[in-house]
């Protein structure tokens, strides 16, 4: 079986399990279930498909599934927008035998490079895996400001975003509301997992994070999809204290995955002085305090 088809069978599982039979108009009769939530038989009658299709298709023997069939059981599992792309993602990969493809390391367009470094305000592109391709200063300083700024411009040490999140202990202090970041940058990595099930260097993230991190592990087997892609985020930095900030994650065009991240602080407002004295620091090139993480590098 491909990978991508296993990792169809597990959304639909997930979801099935979420919804019980009064939730969607069903009578319980109190009889003894094996597992939570709707049982196949129950899915492929509201879904108007055979419980053989179905089976077959969540158990990866099926391709190819029709738009009607898929928005069928998308409107059944009561998937949301970004939950229903996804469905549509896992089911429309291509079979594939020969597993992971080793890639060579993502390169950044140097017009996308000079654009994030003169930018003023926070600003770093990230890879398909949310690996670090290039940040500006203030960004830097913002995230990540215990490392070396020049990392992102080595591909054997650019920073992970994920990797970060959950291994980092500087990362994890700087987000005033840690498990919600953590939710969110899980839901974007089965987003992107899904879209890019060949990617060897995301398929080894996820495999380190779900060893290193039982965290992590515990977030990913409840499949969280949300395309990230907008945010007001709040920190507790070591150097300048609380701010709050609009985040907006935009895709680039032609690039294969990669994406920007851009911070901005409301006019007027405590976080904007705080950023704009951030922004002034990292200028002068001053060092973030680095917290005790027992990690490494990363």
């Amino acid at each position: 079986m491909h990978p991508q088809r296993s990792e169809l069978g597990e959304f639909l599982r997930s979801r099935r399990s979420r919804l019980l039979p009064e939730d969607v108009g069903l009578t319980d009769y109190g009889t003894r279930r094996r597992v939570p939530g709707l049982r196949r038989e129950e899915l492929s009658q509201l879904a108007g498909v055979s419980v053989a299709y179905y089976t077959r298709l969540e158990q990866g023997q099926s391709v190819n599934a029709s738009d009607a069939v898929l928005d069928a059981l998308a409107r059944v599992l009561r998937l949301d927008e970004h939950e229903r792309d996804h469905l549509i993602s896992l089911a429309r990969q291509p079979g594939r035998g020969g597993g992971a493809r080793r890639q060579r390391p993502e390169r950044l367009r140097d017009g996308v490079r000079l654009l994030v470094r003169t930018a003023t305000s926070p600003m770093l592109a990230i890879g398909r895996s949310t690996d670090v391709l290039a940040w500006n200063r203030s960004a830097h300083a913002l995230l990540a400001g215990h490392l070396d700024y020049a990392a992102p411009d080595r591909a054997a040490s650019r920073p992970n975003l994920a990797r970060l999140v959950f291994l980092d202990a500087h990362s994890r202090e700087l987000y005033a509301d840690w498990k919600a970041k953590a939710r969110d940058a899980v839901a974007d990595l089965r987003v992107v997992a899904g879209r890019y099930p060949d990617d060897q260097a995301l398929t080894a993230l996820i495999g380190e994070l779900s060893v290193k991190s039982q965290e992590f592990a515990s977030l990913w087997s409840t499949h969280p999809i949300r395309g990230c892609s907008h945010f007001v985020r709040h920190f507790r930095h070591p150097v300048v204290g609380s701010l709050s900030l609009t985040n907006e994650v935009v895709q680039l065009p032609d690039d294969d995955g990669q994406r920007l991240a851009l911070f901005a602080a409301e006019p007027g407002s405590p976080s904007e002085a705080a950023l704009r004295l951030l922004t002034d620091l990292s200028a002068e090139d001053v060092a973030v305090p680095a917290r005790q993480s027992g990690t490494g590098a990363l």
